[in-house]
């Protein structure tokens, strides 16, 4: 067992325990018994149990912004074979912050669509940390119009604070195009399962997030704004960021709760970061399941049913 990396603070008396861990188990033979070491193990998967069963908001959106969190290349690494990225929009140029890409999953033929955050800053600077332009949300129409066309389904991976909000952007029409995105995937002959894997930031998770299925993992977050947005808002800075995140209602139990997704997908133990091929094969085990549910369905049922799922969502009371 590798020493443990720093984390979070709330997550302290884990990685207290993972310190002990590493130290016994790296000991010289003969001088800890396994009884010890079985015993430190229980007690340390009882205790990250505890702490991740009790997060508040701001500490879920902690987890859905680790560091070490997969994103969505590291999904497309481990679900897919056979993928073939596909680059540009054919009206600007080519956004790194969404990829596209055929793929195999299983016997399914797969159209692949996700935001892409990066890992290095040079990536993440390209990729403007997850914060997609026109362009790219454009690419993404052009790539799923396509895959409608020949009858492949969609699988969109959401994973992004917001659209990107520069002037450039709304030059290019980022809100027109987010609009046109939201109305073009709801028409769409295909079937179309949407995943929250990290982040879901308001118009710019939603220009790839109307699908047939829409999950979210059990510790990321989708909202209307970011805590920090909304804190400037309401609060004039952003260090309400937590009260807001109470006040949002974006946790995975809120969603399922008010029908703003379908599912709920469970992360390993202490979340997706600590076991990122546990997670993948959870994710698959959806998709596979949700393509088969959807795959029979004629297009017109499937657009039907997804245009009334997001038509619904937020009435609450009809006088």
């Amino acid at each position: 067992m590798d020493a443990p990396p720093p984390g979070l603070a709330f997550e302290q008396p884990i990685i207290d325990l993972q310190s002990r861990l590493h130290r016994l188990t790296h000991a010289p033979a003969g001088s800890v018994s396994e009884d010890e070491i079985r015993a430190l193990r229980l007690e340390l998967a009882a205790t990250t149990k505890r702490i991740y069963a009790a997060l508040t908001p701001w500490q879920t959106v902690q987890i859905a912004r680790h560091k070490d969190r997969p994103q969505t290349s590291d999904y497309i690494g481990m679900l897919f074979d056979e993928f073939v990225e596909l680059h540009g929009d054919r009206h600007f140029g080519d956004d790194p912050a969404i990829v596209t890409g055929l793929a195999k999953l299983d016997q399914f033929k797969v159209m692949v669509v996700g935001h892409r955050k990066g890992r290095t800053y040079k990536e993440r600077s390209a990729c403007y940390f997850g914060c997609a332009h026109p362009e790219g949300y454009r690419k993404a129409m052009s790539k799923m119009r396509m895959a409608a066309k020949y009858g492949i389904p969609i699988l969109c991976f959401i994973d992004t604070p917001g659209a990107y909000p520069g002037i450039g952007a709304e030059e290019r029409g980022q809100a027109w195009v987010i609009a046109e995105n939201m109305y073009e995937m709801s028409r769409l002959p295909t079937p179309i399962v949407c995943v929250v894997i990290g982040e879901g930031g308001s118009g710019g998770a939603l220009g790839i997030g109307v699908g047939d299925r829409v999950g979210v993992l059990q510790f990321a977050y989708y909202s209307v704004i970011s805590p920090e947005g909304c804190a400037g808002i309401l609060w004039k800075s952003g260090e309400y960021a937590e009260q807001a995140a109470k006040a949002l209602r974006f946790t995975s139990t809120d969603l399922k709760r008010l029908g703003v997704v379908d599912d709920v997908i469970e992360e390993p133990l202490g979340g997706a970061h600590r076991d990122h091929h546990q997670m993948a094969a959870r994710l698959k085990v959806y998709f596979l399941k949700s393509l088969r549910e959807l795959a029979g369905r004629p297009a017109e049922s499937l657009v039907d049913t997804r245009y009334a799922k997001f038509r619904r969502m937020g009435v609450f009371l009809d006088a």
